[in-house]
């Protein structure tokens, strides 16, 4: 059930502000109605009322008591009105002059009646109620599948299924072998361009019996498709059935994206307000169900071959699926990453959290990910530059291993910024590792990988001779000889430090 509090969080992304509210928050609503009579009852009633063509907030209030609503949506008025003078219990709240009526309405009546149908368990949002009305009608047994082939619902009497329908439900997408044939049939492309039902020829080879596919489809926007199991092309009220079954279930589609983008969007809302340290940090992690301690933040790409953008926003849409109770982290999507505020003390349970996100990818995905230090909720903006600094790091490794945490990799993240400057052309081009890199070059020596070796060992001679591969008098007479090329005081400790600052830096050897 909706209340009032989720109401008025996602209606202020809308330019709607509660102005005043003499009810609790938890009030759960389930109706909308708008302000009129019919002819069995002079006033409908209902839990929140638009209040179109109020010329006051004095008036709006007043419908609000007769239709017994306890929230009242009010447009384009005179705000000053005295609340406290009333003795109404209802909710007011003002609506943006620039939002009309229309959008508004839209997404009111999509929030309150999807949380009211969700909640009854098989009310017209339960796409596997639909799957089952639809297969009923066509006479045969039906699947509802996303853009991405993978399967939303399906009807009950799949005991007769052929190979290729048992395994794609079973795993919950169709597999490999079966997109790759509808992909050469042309069957994606059809679904692309036409709200036309297309029959789709049995594959002894591939496990398949016949198909009739209809994309489910909003205008120009594909939302799924409804696939059935029949030997032969369906026709008349058969095919009409189906027809009108793709019709529905693209509004279902449509609505349960909406609601579900407009929770995305007042998450993302308040995540990026933590981590652009806002005053009320610590207010907007309540409000997000986070703790105010032991926060990591994750900055997460990914891409499939060369396509980024749509990667990007099925990484998103993975990361927010679920009811906020049900997964652990909250996130935001932001320039081209997803970055995500999760409870995880041990940089492992962040680790685990980027595993399970790329096992619900498809398997072609490139993911990268970096993950901060602990922070507290206050302290996620300096957590962030933390996060995008390990994602680089991972990227740089071709994504390959763990996704590093910044507590865990402070030094190759230290070099790796010392390694940027280089690259900008920031590298002396004179001063001793120069000067030996040179000499190398021109004669063939191994100075500096000789130089690398010893500080790396800590001027242990023996140990920086087996790194070589030589005798440690071997090592002791080359650093002699390097005196001869360049000004090198190895008694110097700032003369070691400054040294090998620069060979981390610039040297690829």
């Amino acid at each position: 059930m909706v209340t009032l509090d989720r109401l008025v969080n996602v209606l202020g992304g809308y330019g709607v502000r509660l102005r005043s509210c003499s009810v609790s928050r938890a009030t759960e609503l389930s109706s909308v109605v708008l302000p009129e009579a019919t002819a069995e009852r002079a006033v409908v009633t209902g839990d929140v009322l638009l209040a179109v063509g109020a010329e006051s907030v004095e008036q709006a209030v007043g419908w609000a008591g007769s239709a017994r609503a306890v929230v009242v949506l009010v447009r384009g008025v005179d705000e000053q009105f005295g609340f406290a003078e009333t003795g109404d219990a209802v909710a007011v709240l003002m609506v943006d002059p620039a939002v009309a009526w229309s959008e508004l309405a839209a997404v009111v009546y999509g929030l309150v009646l999807e949380g009211r149908e969700t909640e009854s368990g098989r009310g017209p949002t339960d796409l596997f109620a639909l799957a089952d009305s639809v297969a009923d009608t066509v006479g045969g047994p039906v699947t509802i599948e996303d853009r991405l082939s993978r399967v939303l619902a399906y009807s009950r009497g799949q005991q007769h299924a052929d190979p290729a329908r048992v395994e794609t439900i079973l795993s919950r997408q169709a597999p490999q072998y079966l997109r790759a044939l509808l992909e050469q049939r042309g069957v994606f492309a059809h679904l692309a361009d036409s709200g036309e039902p297309l029959f789709v020829p049995g594959d002894s080879e591939h496990g398949l019996s016949g198909r009739m596919v209809a994309a489910a489809r909003t205008g120009r926007r594909l939302l799924g498709s409804v696939w059935v199991a029949t030997p032969t092309p369906l026709e008349g009220a058969r095919l009409a059935a189906l027809t009108d079954g793709a019709h529905t279930v693209a509004l279902h589609l449509l609505r349960s994206r909406a609601s579900a983008d407009l929770e995305r969007q007042v998450e993302s809302e308040l995540v990026i307000r933590l981590l652009e340290g806002a005053a009320d940090s610590a207010t907007a992690a309540s409000r997000l169900g986070l703790p105010p301690e032991g926060l990591r933040v994750i900055a997460v790409h990914a891409r499939v071959g060369a396509d980024r953008d749509a990667a990007l926003m099925l990484l998103f849409e993975r990361a927010t699926t679920g009811f906020g109770w049900s997964r652990p982290g909250r996130s935001a999507l932001s320039g081209n990453a997803v970055y995500t505020v999760l409870p995880a003390r041990e940089a492992e349970t962040a680790r685990r959290w980027v595993s399970a996100l790329r096992s619900a990818l498809p398997e072609q995905a490139c993911v990268s990910a970096g993950i901060s230090a602990v922070a507290s909720a206050t302290e996620l903006a300096s957590a962030l530059p933390e996060a995008d600094e390990c994602l680089a790091l991972h990227e740089i490794r071709s994504s390959s291993g763990p996704a590093p945490a910044y507590d865990e990799a402070w030094q190759d993240i230290l070099l790796q910024r010392l390694r940027t400057a280089a690259k900008s052309g920031r590298t002396p081009a004179r001063g001793p590792v120069a000067d030996l890199r040179r000499h190398d070059s021109a004669h063939g020596t191994r100075y500096v990988a000789t130089l690398r070796a010893w500080l790396e060992t800590m001027g242990d001679l023996a140990r920086a001779g087996e790194r070589l591969g030589v005798h440690e008098n071997t090592v002791r007479y080359r650093l002699r000889k390097m005196a001869d090329v360049t000004t090198l005081d190895l008694e110097d400790s700032r003369m070691r430090v400054a040294t090998m600052i620069e060979l981390a830096a610039a040297d690829t050897d």
